[in-house]
């Protein structure tokens, strides 16, 4: 008798997992075997030996004090569909403490611990009809022929609500928006600032959320948002984009998508015009088809009204000249409302809707919160380097392989640390960085020990890779042949701790990113490196910070601080950052608190004697079959 349907199905898919699996794992032991190629390269670039007497007079130098105040924060994010409405929650909370650094000793960290009581957080609740949210998320937007950029297909109310990232922007923002806030505390200023992300990442990904200009006019509750006497416009949030300015880093860089910038940020700071030739100079451009490009840039910033024009000289629109304030206003304005504002007993609008003069309201959609995320961010860095406030970004489980598959490349092709490996290797390794170090960190157990981490080198690796064809010291756009930002974050990883009966059982490598700092980062042996584009090549100048050379003070300061900042008495801990693992406890109870308080509003509905006729159309029939089904399992 032949095998019944059912079992021949699961004997079939048992054997494709199976092999499957097998496959996999195989897969992975022979890239594991390919490791032994790329040991010297690693092992050039490892950082051992802790300084504890140079970490002390690092801090002391860059704090102004031996102890200094640190916060972590972490944000939590909620959405819950409630009859025909979504619930949107996002905030972010801090862990706070001090640390005591030693010359002769570790550094000893206290932490505050009144978290509930006492400690800083923010969040937001949004109710959002169910029809409107594709009008509000941008992960629904459309640039089809529509005009209104709306959906084209339609989609399930299920759909939409598993899809939406409204609750996820929130979050992002809130996170940010708190760490401003601890970072211009003027009663207790933070020092040292870590954050549950990656800050190279993160800029990255939400300039690019808001680069379809074909978006904003639609779309950009923002435009037209009042401040000061004057309205908020495209040029403002082009402007803002970018404005990251610090001369000392070269910041913006004189290329790319951030040549624009440059100009604009260079005229803004001039009291009296400037002739293209004068631009030029000041920005270190000489090459004649350079030369050019900024000729044409400044006549396209001359049609769209943010430079002025006369004479053959260039000036900064006056509407334009204080439109960083502007901005930076509207984002302390808008945080504040979205975030600390209490909602008035007679008020019916939400906090997230924009009132105009003319009557008009338009919600702020995530395109909106993106943009006030990355202004945020920027405001951010600027405190911190006015500040000097130390600002890490730590991310546990990643999945980068930009060390693997973009910083040893360029650097092998450019023999930076007199060593080579074969391009046919890089295929053949683990998939993501933290498998390849961890799995070289267990194979070297007996000779490495944690804490260790790499060196340091410049975020921007992470959007290069080598121009074989064009020589060792040209590079090209891992993506459409574009490079990001450089000179802004320097990105490393880091093993914390190792098992006191197993030296082979290691906690995680985990991914650094830190914001750059001119006094400690702008050294000799940083590399200039081509870029090949359209027309001509422009010169990138990345940061890579060598061993051999000194100038690891930060880098120093950052190990000895995360080491000091983990430990093995909590499992879920160790080789982890404890300052943001307390966060996450904070925000995980401030979530629980919400998601019972929904779920008690939906019971109070459901059992409302005023709404009892309406109740069975106000539920989904999703919701009235799963109701009904569990009743039947109950029986």
């Amino acid at each position: 008798m032949g095998k019944s349907f059912l079992s021949s199905q699961i004997s079939r898919i048992s054997n494709i997992l199976l092999r499957g699996v097998e496959r996999q794992l195989t897969d992975y032991k022979n890239r594991f075997s390919s490791i032994e190629e790329i040991n010297q390269f690693i092992s050039k670039l490892l950082v051992t030996d802790l300084n504890l007497e140079r970490a002390y007079s690092t801090a002391v130098d860059f704090f102004g004090s031996d102890r200094v105040r640190f916060a972590a924060v972490d944000g939590t994010e909620y959405s819950r569909r409630l009859f025909d409405f979504i619930l949107f929650f996002g905030g972010a909370y801090a862990a706070t403490g001090e640390i005591q650094f030693h010359e002769d000793s570790k550094p000893v960290v206290d932490y505050h611990t009144r978290y509930i009581e006492e400690g800083r957080g923010i969040s937001s609740c949004i109710p959002v009809y169910i029809n409107e949210v594709p009008e509000i998320d941008q992960t629904f937007f459309s640039e089809g022929d529509d005009p209104e950029g709306l959906l084209t297909q339609p989609l399930s109310e299920q759909e939409i609500a598993d899809n939406s990232q409204i609750a996820n922007w929130i979050m992002t923002f809130a996170e940010y928006y708190l760490a401003y806030l601890l970072v211009t505390d003027s009663r207790e200023p933070v020092n040292i600032l870590f954050l549950d992300r990656s800050l190279s990442g993160t800029q990255r990904a939400i300039a690019k959320e808001t680069s379809k200009k074909t978006y904003w006019d639609k779309k950009c509750a923002i435009l037209g948002f009042k401040v000061d006497g004057e309205t908020v416009d495209k040029n403002d949030l082009f402007i803002g984009r970018y404005h990251v300015l610090n001369p000392e880093l070269g910041l913006p860089p004189a290329r790319g998508d951030f040549l624009r910038h440059s100009m604009i940020l260079l005229l803004e700071g001039k009291d009296s015009p400037l002739t293209l030739k004068q631009i030029c100079e000041e920005l270190g451009i000489g090459d004649p088809v350079r030369e050019d490009k900024v000729g044409r840039y400044l006549n396209s910033l001359v049609r769209e009204k943010i430079i002025l024009k006369s004479h053959s000289e260039y000036r900064i629109n006056p509407r334009y000249r204080n439109s960083w304030d502007r901005i930076c206003n509207m984002v302390r304005t808008l945080g504040q409302r979205i975030f600390r504002e209490d909602i008035e007993e007679s008020a019916t609008s939400s906090k997230m809707i924009i009132n105009y003069e003319d009557d008009a309201s338009q919600y702020l959609s995530t395109l909106d919160i993106a943009f006030l995320t990355l202004f945020c961010f920027y405001m951010l860095i600027e405190e911190c380097w006015k500040r000097r406030v130390l600002l890490l970004g730590i991310t546990k489980d990643t999945a980068a392989s930009d060390f693997k598959n973009h910083f040893i490349p360029v650097c092998s092709n450019c023999n930076l640390f007199g060593c080579t490996v074969s391009p046919e290797c890089f295929s053949n390794l683990p998939n993501t960085d933290r498998m390849l170090l961890q799995h070289y960190s267990f194979n070297c157990s007996d000779v490495l020990h944690p804490p260790w981490s790499l060196t340091e080198y410049d975020s921007a690796f992470t959007t290069i890779v080598p121009d074989h064809d064009r020589g060792p010291r040209y590079v090209r756009g891992a993506r459409k042949n574009k490079i990001t930002i450089e000179r802004l974050f320097l990105k490393t990883y880091v093993q914390l701790q190792e098992a006191e009966h197993d030296s082979k059982l290691r906690s995680n490598v985990l991914l650094i990113d830190r914001l750059a700092y001119p006094e400690y980062d702008m050294r000799k042996e940083n590399i200039e490196i081509f870029h090949q584009i359209y027309v001509g090549e422009e010169p990138v100048n990345v940061f890579v910070i060598k061993n051999e050379n000194g100038g690891r003070e930060l880098m120093n300061l950052t190990l000895v601080t995360l080491a000091a900042t983990t430990t093995s008495t909590i499992p879920e801990v160790f080789g982890h950052n404890k300052p943001l693992f307390i966060a996450d406890n904070v925000a995980k109870w401030n979530y629980s608190l919400f998601k019972n308080l929904i779920d008690t509003t939906k019971e109070w509905i459901m059992t409302n004697k005023d709404l009892k006729k309406f109740v069975y159309y106000m539920t989904s029939f999703r919701e009235r079959r799963g109701e009904i089904e569990r009743l039947r399992r109950g029986a």
